[in-house]
């Protein structure tokens, strides 16, 4: 079984899920990465050129590829919710964990992000603030529907999501102490 860590942009995902998948020994995947690996360019740099429906497209196939995998930690996209071919393909293999956090958790990180010169594509053509208000707006019932687990980072570090992530394990799932949720 794959976990497979889901929720908006700047959550935690890649970082949480580099650790996790470090503390149970598991490969671990970015959806966003992989998209990378296959058109050469970074996100950003691909949305500019190619559009939004384009990288929609191309996440679908990262998605269908990362959840062929078996005992994977995988990183999806922040809006991967958004297309349930996705959702369903990650559930046939994964148990989800929605990492989530409050819109101004968030915009501060896109700003650390940005001050480290990693630049997040907007997604529309407002305030960073009112655009994440609108866009978990958008998809808050969508990661209600899909998700297995839920941690909320706002206070916690990776480390320590990861660890909830570890306790919270369901039974059959690879490094798990046994318990049944």
């Amino acid at each position: 079984m794959n976990i497979v860590l889901i929720g908006y942009r700047c959550s935690g995902k890649s970082c949480v899920g580099r650790v996790l998948a470090g503390n149970l020994n598991m490969p671990f995947l970015d959806t966003d990465r992989l998209i990378e690996e296959k058109t050469g360019m970074s996100v950003p740099d691909y949305i500019l050129q190619r559009g939004w429906p384009d990288f929609r497209r191309m996440e679908r196939k990262a998605v269908e590829a990362a959840a062929l995998e078996k005992q994977c930690v995988i990183a999806a996209g922040g809006g991967v919710v958004m297309d349930p071919e996705n959702v369903r393909a990650l559930k046939q293999t994964g148990w989800l964990v929605w990492l989530s956090a409050t819109p101004g958790v968030i915009r501060e990180r896109m700003a650390l992000d940005r001050d480290r010169g990693r630049i997040r594509p907007p997604l529309g053509r407002v305030d960073a603030l009112q655009e994440i208000e609108a866009c978990l707006g958008e998809r808050m019932a969508l990661y209600k529907q899909a998700h297995d687990f839920r941690v909320k980072t706002d206070c916690l570090t990776p480390k320590e999501v990861a660890q909830a992530i570890m306790e919270a394990l369901p039974a059959e799932a690879p490094g798990s102490r046994g318990r049944t949720h």
